[in-house]
């Protein structure tokens, strides 16, 4: 019979238990992020309003998931023959993009709050389409559209 295992021991010094939320207004809403940017995840809630939409977008390096919370919502996207369907969220399920997949979300009647979580922001968000006429989501254009630059 072995010992019993002997419990890992960690440095506390760069241990926070700090609480995290940062605000990023958007043309269609509002994000809240609640995971600081030197994690390797990245967690959001998105606001859609009623009627507005994201971007038509497709990611060269981030994937993401959602899970809507509140409201109504659809995300249109790009299904495995590379046709664009629209599928309204369902509570209690989540929904997951790929990398290069094409997609956009949609606040439907009162508007929705999503949770999503994805892989960090980097990379390109190329805006195929925008309501708001904005440009493609470089790095450095992220960092303005945040307030960072």
């Amino acid at each position: 019979m072995s010992a019993d295992p002997i419990e890992p021991t960690f440095d506390p010094s760069g241990f926070s238990i700090d609480s995290y939320v940062k605000r990023v207004e958007k043309p269609w809403g509002y994000e809240l992020h609640w995971v600081p940017a030197d994690v390797p995840y990245l967690g959001k809630v998105l606001h859609i309003n009623e009627g507005s939409r994201l971007s038509l977008q497709v990611h060269d390096e981030k994937q993401e998931s959602w899970f809507i919370i509140r409201g109504q919502g659809s995300v249109i996207w790009e299904n495995n023959k590379g046709e664009l369907v629209e599928t309204q969220l369902q509570p209690g399920v989540g929904y997951s993009t790929k990398v290069g997949q094409k997609h956009r979300l949609k606040g439907l009647a009162g508007g929705c709050d999503i949770i999503e979580v994805s892989t960090p922001e980097r990379g390109t968000t190329w805006r195929l389409e925008d309501d708001f006429a904005r440009p493609h989501e470089t790095p450095e254009q992220r960092a303005l559209e945040r307030g960072e630059a």
